[in-house]
């Protein structure tokens, strides 16, 4: 391994070590009922978590200077096996063998759509026109999955984990197309600052709302909502790529083949976090002497 490959290592790892930080600390607020925006600016774990964010994304982005797609993206998986143990450690119990088997199926089929999907070719990027109506898409679509999952008491952490992945994944796409006009490598020619700033805006209205809607998915536990997360991410950017960028899965129809059986196999794995339920797992152990009934006295 040359050096270029071992720093995009340590700093893939690092960044999966940020953002499973950052995954923990948000579903401690959400046990702890976190509340609304303005009761989460209050809290010092929330500004944490947003800051393990930030660094976990910058790790993210030096690592995939540094090294190719197909080396940084399946490290990068490695957030949910970190976060698992984390969040067994604070809740003090011990991750379960179907916990291990869930997220084990998740980052195998996660690591299978990765290896199969390419990067798009340098200075690929939405023209303007593109970016909005993909931003106008995403935003009804958002609304969609956060109303579908109000009315659904099981599955709404799974529909809030979804659209945050998607509004991640599309404020990921959004931000190719600002570097690359800042670069001044969009095929069109650079877009007027403008537009660069109502684009860079867009990113940053994405990027804050995924973060929330993440912490709203995690009042139903940390490990289901944590996989579809890392599953609707790259979902949704493939998506954009196969359909605007002119982007493909690797080996023709055996790569569409190939990401077909690995969406199962991670949809196996969210099944399987999903039905490990607080009454499956280890009681977490008590952090206080529980107080004793008074005696009753007899009276003859």
């Amino acid at each position: 391994m040359n050096e270029s490959a071992l720093l995009a290592t340590v700093l893939s790892l690092a960044s999966a070590a940020g953002y499973a930080l950052a995954a923990v600390g948000q579903s401690r607020l959400a046990a702890q009922g976190g509340g609304g925006i303005g009761r989460l600016l209050t809290r010092p774990l929330w500004w944490w978590a947003v800051g393990l964010n930030a660094a976990g994304a910058l790790m993210h982005v030096a690592a995939l200077h540094y090294g190719p797609l197909t080396l940084v993206q399946p490290l990068g998986a490695l957030t949910l096996v970190a976060a698992l143990p984390l969040s067994a450690y604070y809740a003090r119990r011990r991750v379960t063998r179907r916990e291990w088997r869930g997220a084990a199926w998740t980052l195998a089929g996660l690591t299978g759509l990765i290896a199969v999907t390419g990067p798009a070719a340098p200075g690929d990027a939405l023209s303007l026109s593109e970016a909005l109506a993909i931003a106008a898409a995403t935003a009804l679509l958002l609304a969609f999955l956060v109303r579908a999952g109000a009315h659904s008491a099981r599955g709404g952490g799974l529909g809030h984990a979804t659209a945050s992945g998607v509004a991640s994944g599309v404020a990921s796409a959004l931000t190719q197309t600002v570097t690359a006009s800042l670069a001044r490598e969009l095929p069109g020619g650079p877009l007027a600052w403008w537009q660069t700033t109502l684009l860079a805006v867009l990113v940053a209205t994405f990027a804050v709302g995924g973060l929330l809607l993440s912490q709203a998915a995690y009042r139903g536990g940390l490990a289901a909502p944590l996989a579809v997360v890392n599953l609707a991410n790259p979902a949704a950017a493939a998506v954009i790529g196969v359909a605007l960028l002119g982007e493909s899965f690797h080996g023709g129809p055996l790569g569409w083949l190939i990401a077909a059986a690995s969406g199962g196999v991670a949809a196996r794995g969210v099944l399987m976090l999903t039905g490990a339920t607080p009454a499956d797992l280890p009681a977490p152990l008590p952090t206080e002497l529980p107080t004793p009934e008074p005696a009753v006295r007899v009276t003859v």
